[in-house]
């Protein structure tokens, strides 16, 4: 079978596709004229998007087996499913450790395992994992959430060097605060346990952004967009920062 070519539309699979970051990868790619099915647990919102889709659980190898090969030919894989969870570092149960290695790490290589050979046959394709700037710094309450998406980049680099020559890459992206669900999940949580108002439990989370504000969806979205391109074919085993200049202090 042939590798696509640049004239072509890709198939591309994004997890955690019904809402937020994932949304956003999901219309960008497809005004591309990608081929886009999305992939998640909440058949109402996936079908909500009107995108394709393929109700799959990624912390569920059986589940992460059959959506793949129900998706058929990928060429273009985002693993962006994820969760985060905060308790203090002493104080985290290991149900919680758990959990968030499932969703955020266990889930990058049960994706990758099953979606790249394909890929390597063809001699074309992308892996993309959405990782977080958890992956390079540390934050408070946050130490489960931030091992697993550590050794998201950790994957993401040994499958880039062991993939080098096969014609696919696979990089990271890792966003800041971003507005998205997850993100009024967290300041919700907090107005209800500390009384605190909205504006000011949003502004702890953009309190580290040099820029003031939230990171947006679309533009996580216009980076894995890029990413995905033929302009990108030398761009392997990176981390993609996208974060209003937080990591560089």
């Amino acid at each position: 079978m042939n590798a696509p070519s640049p004239s072509s539309p890709r198939r591309a699979f994004i997890t955690g596709g019904g809402s937020g970051i994932g949304l956003a990868i999901a219309r960008e790619l497809s005004a591309a004229g990608h081929e886009v099915t999305i992939a998640g647990r909440n058949a109402a919102r996936l079908e909500k998007s009107g995108f394709p889709f393929v109700e799959m659980d990624v912390t569920d190898e059986q589940s992460v087996i059959d959506g793949v090969k129900a998706a058929g030919v990928i060429d273009i894989f985002v693993a962006n499913a994820g969760a985060a969870a905060t308790a203090p570092a002493l104080k985290t149960r290991r149900e919680m450790w758990d959990q968030m290695i499932a969703v955020n790490l266990t889930s990058a290589y049960l994706c990758a395992r099953e979606s790249l050979p394909s890929m390597r046959t063809r001699g074309w394709g992308r892996f993309i994992a959405i990782a977080s700037t958890a992956s390079l710094k540390a934050y408070p309450f946050t130490g489960a959430y931030a091992a697993a998406k550590h050794g998201v980049l950790g994957w993401v680099k040994s499958l880039a060097l062991e993939l080098a020559k096969t014609g696919i890459t696979v990089n990271a992206i890792c966003p800041g605060f971003t507005d998205t669900p997850l993100i009024d999940d967290a300041i919700d949580n907090i107005v209800a346990k500390t009384k605190m108002s909205r504006e000011d439990a949003l502004a702890a989370f953009v309190k580290d952004n040099p820029m003031g504000r939230l990171v947006t969806p679309e533009e996580v979205a216009s980076a894995a967009l890029w990413l995905a391109s033929d302009g990108a074919a030398s761009v392997n085993g990176q981390s993609i920062i996208i974060d209003g200049g937080e990591t560089a202090s």
